[in-house]
């Protein structure tokens, strides 16, 4: 097996993996399961990535009209298991899970979740359970 070495040098670590040192907030993933799909999660995230870019927040290389020192992660997962409540959209550190999003949510999300640390109580089905809580 290969060993690897740990990179102490921080300039080399973000030249490697900018991420590292970005001033990460939050991490949004949104579902992208067969149910989830159908029930339009990707329009979800086409939206997502719309607001976030209209406000400068997402996280990204700066030639993919990103921003490097964004706040803000987007990703695609897998299927989250409820697939009668897609579009799914989890958003942590908080493990916020917001059910049956609609693009027309996204706006809100983001303004009342991202920007003001308030949970959309109409669109949230739960908290997730974590240890570091």
């Amino acid at each position: 097996m290969k060993e690897y070495s740990i990179i102490e040098d921080s300039d080399q670590v973000c030249a490697l993996a900018p991420v590292a040192y970005a001033p990460i907030r939050h991490h949004i993933f949104v579902c992208a399961g067969k149910s989830c799909e159908a029930a339009g999660s990707a329009e979800v995230r086409e939206a997502l990535t719309r607001e976030l870019l209209a406000r400068n927040l997402l996280f990204g290389k700066e030639k993919k009209g990103k921003n490097p020192t964004g706040s803000v992660v987007l990703t695609d997962c897998s299927s989250v298991g409820f697939c009668a409540v897609g579009a799914a959209v989890i958003v942590y550190p908080d493990g916020i899970w917001y059910a049956q999003v609609e693009p027309e949510d996204v706006p809100e999300i983001v303004e009342e979740h991202i920007g003001n640390g308030r949970v959309v109580a109409r669109l949230a089905l739960l908290r997730v359970p974590s240890a570091q809580r």
